[in-house]
């Protein structure tokens, strides 16, 4: 597999997370509880947290959702848990940072829309005042501009203009240079109120996926910030997860991105943790990160009208998902499991500790007589199981629909 030439890029600092070219691509995600919920917010970012996202953000909309951000740093401290949290402002964001300082302190980063920061306008306070917080208190920014919320002004004045061009281009296209004017032009006025060049990240949102790519494309051509990939409102189940893979897939392959979110939409009292596990799946696929073991698996035909891979499969697949977040604490490189003759474990320092694919699947599967094989798959540089059925001294691959006699087959 061509490895991947990531584009060059600064290294911006949140917390203790950094995101760059340098680095690996940040999975990152946000709570949808409501913020001055202390408790129900602290509970929802250690979920996140857990599963893998390695920034959450939460948004700060109000007075009571300022007040509460120290407090929920804070209990999340106390769990040991030290995932860097963003801060969501709109409209009030100059306003709330000013009157709760301690919120200003406790946040690793600011997200500013320019479209609701009047950016640009002869009443600037909005943006510039954020933008000074960050400045006083060592924070990076986010400038995340959104098709949704694109400045009117600038969009009028840039529409104006093509209106009198002897060929005016398409909208589209014009839409989609105001979101790079407005974001590139948002990063200049920022580094002019103080910001350095290594504390700003750009993010250009489009819910459609061509259009996403076509802008991008554009900004990392344009400029070398940091960007943050995502596409907007991505929608709910398959269309939001197939989407935000359209998207997203082509601007990783071709380098781009440092950061991403897989925004979907949850079913009422859904599980927040599947846009971290979305996001973590596309990685890994495109062969860029290692998050835990792939199980691969036939999806069945007439020919394998038994559901006992099926289920073998998903119970692998959930004992695997279940056990990562405290397996990371105890065993290094656990990401990248193997089979003992390629983990040469005998050779491994003493003190490091050393889990494999024969102890996940013997421990959980002690009880079930079956049979499979391990394969590493170099490309994603983790160890991909697969699944195969059993019948006496024959194996039966149910995707080749071949058999022949087991070898390298381990049983309990």
């Amino acid at each position: 597999m061509a490895e991947i030439q990531r584009r060059k890029t600064p290294t911006v600092k949140i917390g203790a997370v950094r995101v760059g070219w340098e680095v690996p691509v940040i999975v990152q995600s946000m709570t949808n509880t409501d913020t001055a919920d202390v408790a129900g917010t602290i509970e929802q970012v250690a979920t996140l947290a857990l599963a893998g996202s390695e920034i959450v953000r939460v948004t700060v909309n109000n007075e009571a959702a300022a007040a509460a951000v120290p407090h929920i740093v804070e209990g999340l401290d106390k769990r040991g848990l030290r995932v860097p949290i963003v801060g969501d402002f709109h409209y009030n964001g100059h306003l709330l940072l000013k009157k709760f300082p301690a919120t200003a302190r406790a946040l690793s980063k600011y997200r500013i829309n320019p479209g609701n920061a009047s950016i640009g306008k002869k009443d600037n306070d909005n943006f510039q005042v954020m933008v000074e917080c960050a400045v006083e208190n060592q924070k990076p920014v986010r400038i995340g501009v959104n098709w949704g919320s694109l400045d009117q002004a600038l969009l009028t004045r840039m529409m104006d203009e093509n209106s009198r061009r002897p060929d005016p281009l398409p909208a589209r296209e014009v839409m989609m240079e105001a979101m790079l004017v407005s974001a590139l032009d948002s990063a200049k006025a920022a580094e002019r109120y103080g910001l350095r060049h290594d504390q700003i990240i750009l993010s250009a949102k489009l819910s459609g996926v061509r259009d996403l790519v076509d802008v991008y494309m554009a900004l990392a051509a344009r400029c070398d910030y940091a960007l943050h990939l995502g596409l907007t409102e991505a929608g709910m189940g398959a269309k939001g997860l197939i989407a935000s893979t359209a998207g997203l897939a082509p601007l990783l392959l071709a380098g781009i991105g440092d950061t991403i979110r897989v925004s979907l939409t949850p079913k009422p009292n859904g599980d927040r943790r599947e846009e971290v596990q979305a996001a973590q799946q596309i990685l890994q696929s495109l062969g860029i990160r290692s998050f835990m073991p792939q199980v691969t698996s036939c999806p069945g035909c007439g020919r394998t009208t038994s559901t006992y891979f099926q289920e073998l499969a998903e119970q692998i697949q959930s004992y695997l998902r279940t056990q990562m977040p405290e397996w990371r604490k105890k065993y290094t490189g656990v990401e990248e499991l193997s089979w003992p003759s390629w983990a040469a474990s005998s050779t491994a320092p003493a003190s490091r500790s050393t889990l494999t694919l024969e102890s996940v699947c013997r421990g959980h599967l002690r009880s079930r007589r079956h049979r499979f094989i391990s394969t590493a798959n170099s490309r994603l540089r983790c160890a991909e199981i697969r699944l195969w059925l059993s019948s006496s001294r024959y194996w039966i691959d149910t995707s080749r629909a071949t058999t022949g006699r087991a070898r390298s087959v381990k049983s309990w």
